[in-house]
């Protein structure tokens, strides 16, 4: 009886996540870049909306918004941290997190 009740609802979560609603769109994870300079050649893209900064005890994390993704870059250095946010574009909306 156990291994009906999780097949049935292994199925029941398959049909869910195949189902497509009118106008509905599927939410694509954010993208993680790894090096400074692709983050900043991300940021300087066309597309590029905002920059949100969020920082934490242990790293910093830079989020672009583009029009298809968001991309991230975490950096655990706090000097270097400081260095890409005077380097970002200027026209770009920048917004501090706590």
């Amino acid at each position: 009886m156990q291994y009906l009740e999780r097949d049935c609802f292994a199925l029941y979560i398959d049909f869910v996540q195949r189902q497509q609603l009118p106008g509905a769109r599927t939410v694509a994870m954010p993208r993680k870049i790894e090096e400074i300079k692709d983050f900043l050649l991300t940021a300087r893209r066309k597309d590029a909306k905002s920059v949100k900064i969020k920082k934490n005890k242990d790293n910093v994390k830079f989020k672009v918004r583009c029009s298809r993704y968001l991309y991230t870059l975490v950096i655990t250095d706090k000097e270097k941290a400081e260095k890409l946010k005077q380097s970002l574009p200027p026209g770009l909306a920048v917004k501090e997190l706590k």
